[in-house]
């Protein structure tokens, strides 16, 4: 079974930094694109940052260009999210998510894992 657990979520104070994980299973991970999504109440969710392990190529959404980070570890299928810098405006549940290619809409994703809740406070 494919399965993807995020993990590294808290309470940070703005400016601070947090690294998201999203450790998978069940696929084979360098064929496949891991994307980081986020969602606040209300709101329909958001991708903010995807790599494609295949190619390696790294795609952020313009607000978290220079903040955000985006790595991958073939050795144990996990795929981070380094950010810095952080804003009240990143106050969401962050996901991650499993597909054969970025996207940046959450409709082309097929397997998720759990979400993870980041807070700022300002």
């Amino acid at each position: 079974d494919v399965q993807l657990q995020a993990s590294g979520g808290g309470l940070v104070q703005a400016g601070g930094s947090l690294r998201l994980s999203c450790a998978t299973s069940g696929f084979t991970f360098d064929d496949y694109a891991i994307a980081w999504f986020r969602q606040t109440p209300g709101k329909e969710r958001e991708g903010i940052s995807c790599i494609n392990n295949s190619n390696g190529k790294t795609f952020y959404v313009d607000s978290v260009k220079g903040r955000f980070t985006i790595s991958s570890e073939s050795a144990n299928n996990t795929v981070y999210l380094q950010m810095d810098s952080l804003k009240p405006e990143d106050t969401a549940v962050y996901y991650c998510a499993a597909e054969t290619a970025c996207g940046s809409s959450a409709y082309l994703f097929e397997y998720w894992g759990q979400g993870t809740q980041v807070t700022v406070s300002s």
